[in-house]
C-alpha cells in the first residue's frame, strides 16, 4: 500500500477544480498522504513527476485521458506506479482498467496497492494509452476545444462529432505493417493500444492493454452516414466484420499520406504524418483492481 502520493489534478478540466479538494480528502481517508502540486501545462506534468520522485511512493493523476497521457513518460522515468483519478470526459484508460469513476472507489484501488504492468503505444516518439488516429477523430480533437469540454461535457463531444461527420471526406493513405503495404481511401485510420476509446467504443473485441500488440482499423467508406449502421459493432469491437473496415494486428505500423495530416493521441493533437507506430510492452505500472488482470 502506498503511503505518500504525489497528487497532480488537471484543475482546468470540466470537473478538476471542484474535485481537487475532494481528491485530497479521499486519499487521506484511505491512509495515503497526498503531496499536491499544481501543474499549469500538460508539458510540465512528466518533469514534475520526475522532480518529486524521491519524495513519494507513487504518482496520482486526476484528469482525463489527455492528462494521463502527459504523465506516461514521467512515471516511466521516475520508476513510480501510476494512480488514476478519472476526472475527464471519456476516461477510457480507467474504463479499460476497470477503475471506478467515483473518487472514493478510485482512491480505494490505489490504497489496495495491486499493480498491473500495461503497454504503451508510441507514435513518432509521442505516447498513447488508448488510441492514436488520423482522419475523423483528429478533426474532432481539433474542434473539441477546452471551453466546449468544460461547458458541455459529453454533450459537447456529441455535438462536435456530428458536425465532423456531416462534413467528412475520405483521404488517401498507405498503411505499412509487418506483412503488407495497403493503399487505401479512408475516413479514419486508428491504431489502438488499449481496449476502449471515444467514450467506451472497443478498439477490437479481443484487444487488451497488456497483449503486446497494436490493433489498427481503417474506415474505407465513401459516406460517413454509414457509420450509424456500424455503431453497435464499434461499441463491441466487431467492426472488422464489415467489408468496408480494414482490421490489422501488428507490433508496428507506418502510415504515409500525400500531405501531412494531424494525429490525435488520447484526445490531443501531438504529431502528423508520416507516422511510425510502435509499442513498449509492460512499460507502465498502474494501480488497478485485481479483477482487471486476467
Amino acid at each position: 500500500m502506498p503511503r505518500r502520493a504525489l497528487l497532480i489534478v488537471n484543475a482546468k478540466s470540466r470537473s478538476g477544480a471542484a474535485q481537487r479538494d475532494i481528491a485530497v480528502e479521499r486519499l487521506k481517508d484511505h491512509g495515503i498522504e497526498p503531496v499536491h502540486v499544481d501543474c499549469g501545462r500538460r508539458e510540465d506534468l512528466s518533469p514534475l513527476i520526475v522532480q518529486h520522485a524521491k519524495d513519494v511512493d507513487c504518482a496520482v493523476v486526476g484528469g482525463g485521458d489527455g492528462t494521463l497521457n502527459a504523465a506516461a513518460f514521467g512515471v516511466i522515468e521516475a520508476g513510480l506506479p501510476l494512480g488514476i483519478l478519472p476526472l475527464g470526459t471519456a476516461n477510457d484508460l480507467a474504463r479499460t482498467l476497470e477503475i471506478p469513476f467515483d473518487l472514493d472507489g478510485a482512491a480505494q484501488v490505489i490504497a489496495d496497492g495491486h499493480i498491473r504492468k500495461i503497454d504503451l503505444g508510441i507514435v513518432n516518439g509521442e505516447p498513447f494509452f488508448n488510441v492514436a488516429s488520423l482522419g475523423l477523430s483528429a478533426e474532432l480533437a481539433q474542434k473539441l476545444t477546452r471551453d466546449i469540454k468544460r461547458r458541455w461535457g459529453r454533450l459537447g463531444y456529441a455535438m462536435v462529432a456530428l458536425n465532423v461527420l456531416l462534413h467528412a471526406k475520405p483521404f488517401r493513405a498507405t498503411i505499412y505493417s509487418e506483412n503488407e503495404a495497403a493503399r487505401v481511401r479512408t475516413l479514419q485510420i486508428a491504431v489502438g493500444n488499449g481496449r476502449f476509446y471515444g467514450g467506451g467504443n472497443a478498439v477490437e473485441q479481443d484487444a487488451a492493454i497488456d497483449d503486446h500488440h497494436l490493433d489498427l482499423y481503417s474506415l474505407e467508406l465513401e459516406r460517413a452516414w454509414k457509420l450509424a449502421l456500424m455503431a453497435r459493432s464499434f461499441r463491441h469491437g466487431r467492426h472488422g466484420a464489415w467489408n468496408e473496415v480494414r482490421a490489422v494486428r501488428a507490433k508496428e505500423f507506418d502510415i504515409r499520406t500525400r500531405k501531412p495530416r494531424p494525429i490525435n493521441a488520447d484526445g490531443e493533437i501531438v504529431t502528423q504524418t508520416p507516422a511510425h507506430f510502435s509499442i513498449r510492452p509492460a512499460a507502465v505500472t498502474v494501480f488497478a483492481p485485481k479483477m482487471a488482470e486476467g
